[in-house]
């Protein structure tokens, strides 16, 4: 551990006795406190698709109808990243994170007063999309480039696990609610949630070591707070429009799209009706899919420990190479009870889930330095425009082939396809200057 890591010189103690004991650096307390904050965003996003029943009883809204609003959420959540990790740079990753969860209060408390579907897409679209967008992946990389100098890849690993986690983590819980006393209680508890956790964003998210006058994790020397930098919009588009100019945002952007279409659109989305088409009770193909939940945790942390020592191009080619290959095989596992071949997939495909994410992180940070925050939230909406077109097409397959055998099928090839793009992405030649 290095010196930054240790209690502060203050001097003996009244006794005459030396302290001993060692403090925690406060870049971890940050760390867990953005866990917590990144796991209630996945979570409250996430939560519309409970109400996809009870809204259609009670007010007679077409599935089509709700869902058009779950479709704005997950593409406010994919295309906020960007926005606001600049504006984290021009007013403090404290305040955005502080509006963001009271704006997902409000979108998911007013709710419970809505009688026409605009007022859906207005609360649960709109404001908790935007909101739980604030707080997506980006709201991670600024953490952990301003915060860490060393364990980079490991907090990256332990924050994205609970990005990927905390709606598998949460759902259970509140569609328990939902099933026992409809969704108007587990919509407020959702804006409670929210708002209970802004008292510890405000007193412990600090926006920069430099704010506590300590250095980063691993920093051998004190570094600056820098000023603020306005124009958060533009900003956003510019570092789109340069990064855009270059070979590997785009390799970057198409894995992770792909990343996206194997997770979310696909496994996420369509995973429970078709182990439901050969038989699998719902419920229990809804427990595999919490297990994948539990075992991504264990995938995530630990990709974040290779990150730090082996080439990210390399593991994201072993990544989605093994996914593409679990992928082929999983049309023969689905049967009407769990068995150990499925497990197998099960635990295999949970420890690969995003494991993605922290030699992604790691890739941005090479290639684009201080924007590489921004960056990544342009290559996370690709991730979500990846699995919003999967998890449409997947559907409309199913209704021509009358199964998903092909949807399978197709995303093996796609992560065959992502192997061969990370492998062929150039490391960042090294600049000279003249001394």
């Amino acid at each position: 551990m290095t010196t930054t890591s240790k209690t502060a010189d203050v001097g003996p103690p009244a006794s005459g006795r030396k302290p001993t004991r060692l403090r925690v650096h406060r870049a971890w307390f940050v760390a867990a406190v953005t866990f917590v904050t990144i796991i209630g965003a996945a979570a409250f996003r996430s939560v519309p698709g409970l109400f996809i029943d009870p809204l259609n009883e009670e007010f007679g809204w077409s599935r089509g109808t709700i869902g058009a609003a779950v479709s704005v959420n997950l593409a406010l959540y994919g295309l906020t990243a960007p926005f606001a990790a600049a504006l984290m740079d021009r007013y403090g990753i404290r305040r955005v994170v502080a509006v963001a969860l009271t704006v997902i209060a409000a979108g998911s408390g007013a709710t419970v007063w809505m009688t026409a579907p605009w007022q859906l897409m207005l609360c649960w679209g709109l404001l908790v999309g935007l909101g739980s967008g604030s707080m997506a992946l980006a709201f991670a990389a600024t953490v952990t480039n301003r915060w860490f100098t060393e364990r980079r890849g490991l907090v990256s690993g332990i924050l994205t696990a609970a990005s990927a986690s905390g709606q598998l983590i949460f759902l259970p819980l509140l569609s328990w609610i939902v099933d026992r006393y409809s969704w108007r209680p587990a919509a407020v508890t959702v804006a409670l949630a929210a708002l209970a956790v802004v008292p510890f964003v405000w007193l412990l998210l600090h926006d920069h070591p430099a704010d506590v006058g300590q250095r980063p994790y691993g920093a051998k020397e004190f570094v600056p707070k820098p000023a603020p930098v306005p124009g958060a919009a533009r900003r956003a588009l510019t570092v789109l429009g340069s990064a855009a100019r270059t070979g590997p945002f785009w390799l970057l952007a198409g894995t992770f799209a792909i990343c996206g279409a194997s997770t979310n659109g696909l496994i996420q989305t369509h995973f429970v009706p078709a182990s439901h088409d050969h038989g699998m009770p719902i419920t229990t193909a809804a427990s595999l899919l919490a297990v994948i939940g539990v075992f991504d945790v264990v995938g995530t942390v630990a990709s974040g420990w290779f990150t730090d020592r082996f080439d990210s191009r390399r593991l994201l080619a072993v990544y989605y190479a093994l996914r593409g290959v679990s992928l082929l095989f999983l049309p023969l596992l689905l049967a009407p009870s769990v068995h150990p071949p499925m497990l197998l997939f099960i635990v295999f495909y949970g420890l690969d889930w995003v494991a993605t994410v922290p030699p992604t992180l790691a890739l941005c940070r090479e290639h684009y330095g201080d924007d590489s925050p921004i960056v990544f939230g342009w290559v996370l909406a690709s991730h979500q425009v990846g699995a919003a077109i999967v998890a449409f097409t997947g559907g409309l397959a199913r209704d021509a082939f009358g199964s998903y055998d092909v949807v399978w099928l197709a995303s093996g090839a796609l992560c065959a396809a992502a192997a061969l793009m990370a492998l062929v992405m150039r490391k960042r030649p090294v600049v000279l200057t003249a001394s």
